[in-house]
């Protein structure tokens, strides 16, 4: 075990859950980055005692060491290899959803290679940096971390190493579970506008109308009322995807979760321009093939540039959606640039907005 004293933070290469990993810690917060797959695992706030990031129920491995005949309980599909090694905050570059049948054939899996592949971990100047090339996308990423007291500051950068302009999927895939998440008393607030339930459900078991529009945070139900977004569904099974614009008018966005148990709030917020939708996805112990084994209580939100989770060709397809487009263009030989902050702060009630080094919710 490494530790490296860096300003007023600690960096110390560590095993997490059987993986891999890098932590950077100081006196309020911990952030764990696996070193395959680059996941944030775990966002741990040492004043309230939790993480509210998911660590799935089943045993994690390395993607590396992913074999469709040695692990057949993560599935059979192209899921499978980030289904053996997801945790928390994932991120989905360059695809968001599935790959096609060609590019499943061609060793694509599901969000994309960011998922899956291995990154280069260094400590520099009181931060974590992350860096990888995708081969089959050819593009390089990297991501630095820093933490500021109660808040965690990253910046990211995809540089396009081919000559072609091409569309890019670019999704910060933010994925919360118990302890931290109840169904019953966790609530929700966020910067969003005009949405849409998905036309197909991630589960088994959709509680909204499929392909209604709406604005947040009331949703169309399949029981023909009404459901408030501001919470999940807390009776089980439950299943869906709902995509939200969040607001024009305002230069950044947001999205808070409070659990009243641990009088925590814990969100993130971004520049709108950068990622002009939230995805949310439920899962409420609604999928009963291994490995969910109907025991996964999840809420995702998942702010990017695409509105659903689909093929590159859907994606381009679709290409505009309640007045935003569908993705972002990356020119040749081009980089894209994009920094958003998480918080923690511990409050009796759950925020209407969030203050946060240099930004100002409060107008939302």
């Amino acid at each position: 075990m490494a530790t490296l004293y860096s300003g007023d933070s600690i960096v110390t290469a560590i095993t997490f859950k059987g993986r891999r990993a890098t932590s950077v810690e100081n006196d309020f917060l911990r952030v764990t980055v696996l070193e395959e797959g680059g996941h944030i695992a775990e966002v741990f706030d040492k004043r309230a005692g939790v993480n509210p990031l998911w660590i799935p129920h089943w045993r994690s491995i390395e993607p590396s060491t992913f074999r469709p005949d040695q692990h057949a309980h993560f599935g059979a599909g192209a899921d499978a290899k980030l289904l053996a090694g997801i945790m928390g905050h994932n991120l989905c570059l360059d695809l968001f959803g599935g790959p096609s049948h060609e590019e499943a054939q061609a060793g694509l899996t599901v969000h994309g290679e960011a998922s899956v592949d291995r990154y280069d971990i260094a400590e520099s100047a009181d931060e974590l940096r992350l860096q990888l090339t995708l081969p089959m996308a050819q593009l390089r990423f990297s991501r630095s971390i820093r933490l500021h007291g109660q808040t965690v500051r990253i910046h990211e950068a995809v540089e396009n190493l081919s000559a072609t302009d091409r569309p890019l999927a670019w999704t910060q895939h933010v994925t919360l579970s118990p302890p931290f998440l109840d169904p019953a008393t966790t609530e929700f607030r966020a910067s969003l506008v005009r949405s849409m339930v998905s036309q197909s459900d991630p589960g088994l078991h959709a509680y909204l109308r499929p392909g209604a529009e709406f604005d947040w945070p009331l949703a169309p139900g399949s029981d023909g009322g009404e459901a408030d977004l501001r919470r999940m569904h807390k009776t089980a099974p439950a299943s869906g995807y709902t995509a939200h614009r969040v607001d024009p008018e305002c230069d950044h966005a947001f999205f808070v979760a409070f659990a009243p148990q641990f009088r925590l709030a814990f969100g993130y917020i971004w520049r709108s321009a950068d990622f002009p939708w939230l995805g949310i996805w439920e899962e409420n112990c609604s999928r009963a093939s291994s490995p969910w084994e109907g025991r996964t209580v999840t809420r995702g939100m998942e702010f990017g540039v695409s509105p659903f989770p689909e093929t590159r060709r859907e994606m381009i397809e679709r290409n505009r959606l309640l007045g935003a487009p569908a993705y972002r263009w990356i020119a040749a030989h081009g980089r894209l640039e994009a920094e958003y902050w998480i918080a923690s702060q511990i409050t009796d009630a759950v925020p209407e907005s969030f203050a946060w080094p240099g930004f100002d919710t409060k107008r939302f």
